[in-house]
Formats: C-alpha cells, structure tokens, sequence
C-alpha cells in the first residue's frame, strides 16, 4: 500500500469516529427535544416564546440537522465520494455560519428577544377565558412550575380586571389564596438551566464540528491527489 492510500486510509477512519459522534450528539439533541416535547404535552398551547417551548423546538430541529449532516459525513468518507464530501463540508459551513449569527444574534439583543417573547406571551393571556385549550395551558404551567403570570401575579390584573386564576394560588382554595411569588417566564428558564447546559454542549459540538470539517477537506484533498496519480 502507497504513503498516499495510507493517509487516505487513516484519515477516513478518522473522518467516520468524528462523524459517528457528531450523529449520535445529533440524537442525543433529538431525544432531549422529543422527551422536553412530550414533558410539556399539557400545555403546548401556550406561545412558542415559553422558554421550555422554543427549546424543545430548537433542539429538535439542531438534532434532526446535526443526524442529517453526521450520516452525510459519515457516508462520504466510507465510499471516498468526493461529492458527497463536498456536500457534507458546505452544509457544515452554513451550518457553523448559522450557529455563530444566533449565537451574536441572542448575545447582542438579548433584551429586545426576551422582551418580545414576554409580550407574545402577555398577548395570549388576553384569550384566557375565550381560548379553553389556552386556559388548560396556563393553568398547567403555572401548577407544574409553581408560578404566577409571566414576569408576576400584576400580569393578570392587568387581563382579569384585578383577579387571578386559581391556579396561581399555593393552596386549593382562593379565598385563602397565597399566590407564586416567580413569574413563569423567569422560572422556566431557571429550570431549562439546571437540566441542560448549553455552553459546554455548544463548545463540545463546535469542537467536533472544526474537527470534521477539517478532516472532510483533509480527505477530498487526499482522494484528488490519489486520483490525480493514478491518471
């Protein structure tokens, strides 16, 4: 066996481990997506902007990407295709791209996100009474997360003329109603943080990402030299 096939032979293997874990972390994001999706069956009517909502969402779209692009790179590299592999590195690319621009876009307006997100959230609360699935919702959310309202109980005055729902109350009854001090917005992400760490996991996936971009140029420079030679 020439140097050249070795190489070839010692990066594809490489290639394939490092796409292996970049497919199953795709499956792990996908069933953290699935198992939060279903976590959160009872009150999936409320808006997308409920922070334990649009997780789920985007951890199930980062999973079914990262799956999709992890079997590209896989397959590439075990049937040496430079096509494929070329596939593989410009989804891999915009892929990155992506990432980086949210990654800047939720730094630097961070606020103005959330800001936007309680509001939706402030506008479906106007539909307590007239949307019953929304109702069902917003009591289920605020008894499982042990809340009131959004950012505090003072959201709902402002929608129920000075009442509050019952299901902001600690006790069974309202008359002797002691209410959740957290608004829900504010809890569901204290909760989201303490179950999922998005800073190691995003530096470990964008490790692994470099690594088979890497190694997927490396390899289609390597089967064009191997093809140059044999011509």
């Amino acid at each position: 066996m020439s140097v050249s096939r070795r190489c070839l032979c010692c990066v594809k293997y490489l290639m394939f481990v490092f796409n292996l874990i970049f497919w199953l972390g795709g499956c792990g994001l996908f069933g953290v997506g699935v198992w939060l999706s279903f976590k959160q069956a009872d009150f999936s009517s409320l808006p997308l902007s409920f922070p334990s909502l649009s997780a789920a969402n985007v951890l199930l779209v980062a999973g079914g990407i990262t799956m999709v692009t992890g079997f590209l790179g896989c397959l590439g590299a075990l049937k040496e295709q430079r096509c494929l592999l070329f596939t593989f590195f410009v989804i891999l690319v915009i892929l990155i791209l992506t990432e980086i621009t949210l990654v800047l876009i939720l730094y630097y307006l961070h606020d103005q996100v959330e800001l936007h997100a309680k509001g939706d959230l402030k506008d479906g609360m106007k539909k307590y009474y007239s949307e019953r699935e929304l109702q069902k919702s917003w009591d289920n959310v605020q008894k499982m997360f042990k809340c009131c309202g959004v950012n505090n109980k003072t959201d709902w005055y402002e929608v129920l003329n000075g009442t509050l729902p019952l299901s902001c109350c600690i006790g069974a009854e309202k008359e002797m109603c002691k209410v959740w001090n957290e608004g829900c917005y504010e809890r569901a992400k204290t909760l989201l943080g303490k179950h999922i760490h998005p800073i190691p996991v995003g530096v470990c996936i964008g490790i692994v990402q470099i690594l088979a971009l890497v190694f997927s140029m490396q390899m289609y420079c390597q089967i064009l030299h191997a093809e140059k030679n044999l011509d």
